[in-house]
């Protein structure tokens, strides 16, 4: 959909491992040329890896994609032809359990997708206020239950590792009855809100749009 061209200017503003931005460096050889950012270092080595083989066509730099404006205006890009977004947690956060994001492992209450980020997961669970941290689960998790549990944790803090919080969450909503694991909301939420990554959105939205070239296409996966 972005349709990518010999000769153009693109972003990959959600890197990860590298394989959108493979695409695109693919479809627009042999002189097409692509910025990825991602403010994951892990990730960001991994896209190093598989990028390589496009050398100078690609540059890749660990920042978040809020600063897209002053990366182009550093690169001299007045405009591009395509951005992409690609929105939330990836399959290689989850599957590093010292990463925090999942309750399936044993870990701390991390869940920073930028290591430099102060504020953690654990940050949040244990110095909230109960009422703060209920609109945050039913804001960011869409959590029905999000007083009780709230409530929970409060009862139960400090709490430092996934298994506990998930154990609390688990406690609180009797098990929960969706058929997905009781505590996936509020770890959802918990993640949203440590990375900021709604105010990210509609942060970086409009800049998007004005840092298109004329014909230029934004794709955003969610």
């Amino acid at each position: 959909m972005l349709g990518p061209r010999r000769g153009g200017l693109y972003v990959d503003a959600t890197l990860g491992a590298g394989g959108h931005a493979s695409g695109i460096l693919e479809a627009s050889r042999p002189d097409g040329r692509l910025l990825g950012l991602d403010v994951d270092p892990q990730a960001l080595a991994l896209a190093r890896q598989k990028l390589a083989p496009f050398g100078a066509r690609a540059i890749l730099l660990q920042a978040s994609y809020r600063s897209l404006a002053e990366q182009l205006a550093a690169l001299g890009w007045p405009a591009v032809d395509g951005i992409l977004l690609d929105l939330g947690v990836s399959s290689m956060q989850i599957d590093t359990p010292e990463r925090g994001f999942s309750f399936l492992a044993d870990a701390p209450l991390d869940m920073r997708f930028d290591p430099r980020n102060p504020l953690t997961a654990a940050d949040l669970v244990n110095t909230l206020p109960e009422r703060e941290l209920a609109d945050l689960l039913f804001r960011y998790g869409e959590e029905r239950n999000s007083r009780q549990v709230a409530r929970a944790i409060l009862r139960a803090r400090p709490l430092s590792s996934t298994l506990e919080l998930a154990e609390v969450v688990r406690r609180a909503t009797s098990g929960g009855a969706s058929g997905i694991h009781p505590a996936t909301r509020t770890f959802q939420a918990l993640r949203i809100a440590v990375n900021q990554e709604l105010l990210s959105v509609e942060t970086v939205l409009p800049r998007v749009v004005e840092a298109l070239a004329p014909g230029g296409r934004v794709a955003v996966i969610s």
